[in-house]
């Protein structure tokens, strides 16, 4: 496990550390013309000798540096402007799946799946993604009675950013719950409350402050009711 940890460190440190914003810009305009690329998977390949720091090991560190040369390559040649988030959270799983294909490949480890996906996991990653786009659409189904659009008119946001915090936010509770830190959960409140105050204050609409006061009490709610369940079942 040690070998897994520095291969993925190697990574960690190569393309977010010592990757500058000029040498991405440059790979980003000339592709596979760019020297910077190679100079790129150089430096990765450098770091795996280094952490590693088994010379027996290299079949396994030159395999990992050809993959990453084509996976970036790939996302060089297949990215646009408008696809550059997609293609980045793309790179870096494929860059992690080849470690780990790697790994198991050119190491004597077994894997073996029923250690990573146990009945607990299964039920911790259903309340994950429970919490996320489903609570999401439950709660926009609540509140379909009133006119949101209507309350929310002349403060402008940014686009989902709402959704997205109301996402986090659940998360955050039903770790929380989970971990046994219920003083954290009333602390995420309360710096809620003070983030909201100010915009509460200025509105001087008291529909507003009810549609965000409800919205807030039944997020915490279903992440507190699900992180309770999932205690129970486990």
């Amino acid at each position: 496990m040690i070998l897994l940890i520095k291969l993925i460190l190697a990574h960690i440190i190569g393309d977010f550390f010592l990757q500058p914003k000029t040498w991405v810009k440059e790979k980003e305009k000339l592709k596979l013309k760019s020297s910077k690329l190679y100079f790129h998977i150089a430096i990765h390949t450098a770091l795996l000798f280094i952490l590693v720091f088994d010379i027996t090991r290299w079949p396994l560190i030159i395999m990992i540096g050809i993959s990453h040369f084509i996976i970036d390559a790939i996302k060089l040649l297949f990215q646009k402007k408008s696809t550059k988030r997609l293609w980045f959270f793309i790179d870096q799983a494929l860059h992690i799946i080849s470690i780990f294909c790697a790994y198991y490949l050119f190491t004597n480890q077994v894997f073996d799946i029923s250690n990573v996906i146990s009945e607990n996991t299964l039920l911790l990653i259903t309340c994950l993604l429970f919490l996320t786009q489903p609570v999401s659409i439950i709660m926009k189904v609540i509140f379909n009675k009133w006119n949101i659009e209507k309350l929310t008119k002349g403060n402008e946001s940014l686009k989902d950013a709402g959704k997205y915090i109301g996402i986090l936010e659940r998360l955050l509770v039903f770790v929380f719950i989970i971990t046994n830190h219920w003083e954290a959960v009333g602390f995420l409140i309360t710096a809620k409350s003070v983030f909201r105050f100010g915009d509460l204050k200025e509105s001087k609409h008291r529909k507003l402050t009810e549609y965000i006061l409800i919205g807030t009490l039944i997020s915490f709610g279903i992440a507190i009711i699900t992180g309770i369940v999932y205690l129970k079942l486990i």
